[in-house]
């Protein structure tokens, strides 16, 4: 398996800042929505100060930051790329910074772990992957749309599917209610584990 070095990882995140740099996103057409472009250009400000140095950023953080939609506002098509090459580099600078602290044979089976972890789920039938919400009412998530993605994540781990975590992170389901579909909460918190371990196979 090809790590990489820390030179290439820090190479990596000066392309992706420096292009942040050059770059204002596009704005939409003012009856058009995009992402809230203050917003957007705060979280810019604190990537940059995370990447000089003065300031904790994790991959996990890119993932879970969300922008209000706004008519006028950025092209959401840009930020997201914009997001989801910064959060490669930080999710390989942290695997370099794993493999230096626990050795690489450790840092290996403690990812191949987390690999048998999520198979012991991926493996369950069609159907009965994820809990079904308790409340009648609650909008839950299309249960074929995700097993489908289920058994793609399933024959990515046995090397039979090219699925990498941009896949994942891209994947939309339809809506459902109640027990016709799985509980969003614990199907979202399965897909981040996934793109975690996705974005240090990859």
């Amino acid at each position: 398996m090809d790590h990489g070095t820390r030179q290439d990882t820090q190479g990596l995140k000066k392309r992706v800042m420096a292009s942040a740099d050059r770059q204002p996103f596009d704005v939409v057409p003012r009856d058009t929505f995009g992402y809230h472009r203050r917003q957007v250009d705060e979280f810019m400000t604190r990537a940059r100060v995370a990447y000089e140095g003065a300031g904790g950023l994790r991959a996990a953080d890119i993932r879970r930051i969300t922008f209000d939609a706004v008519k006028g506002g950025y092209a959401a098509d840009q930020v997201d790329d914009m997001l989801d090459r910064l959060e490669d580099a930080l999710a390989r600078a942290e695997r370099e910074a794993r493999i230096r602290s626990e050795g690489e044979d450790t840092w290996s089976a403690r990812v191949q772990g987390s690999v048998e972890i999520l198979r012991g789920r991926l493996e369950r039938p069609d159907g009965e992957r994820f809990r079904r919400p308790s409340r009648a009412g609650a909008t839950s998530y299309d249960v074929v749309g995700v097993d489908a993605l289920c058994r793609r994540l399933l024959a990515r781990f046995e090397g039979r599917d090219a699925l990498d975590a941009n896949d994942v992170r891209r994947a939309v389901f339809s809506a459902a209610t109640g027990a016709q579909g799985y509980d969003e909460a614990q199907v979202d918190a399965f897909l981040d584990a996934s793109i975690d371990v996705l974005s240090v196979l990859d």
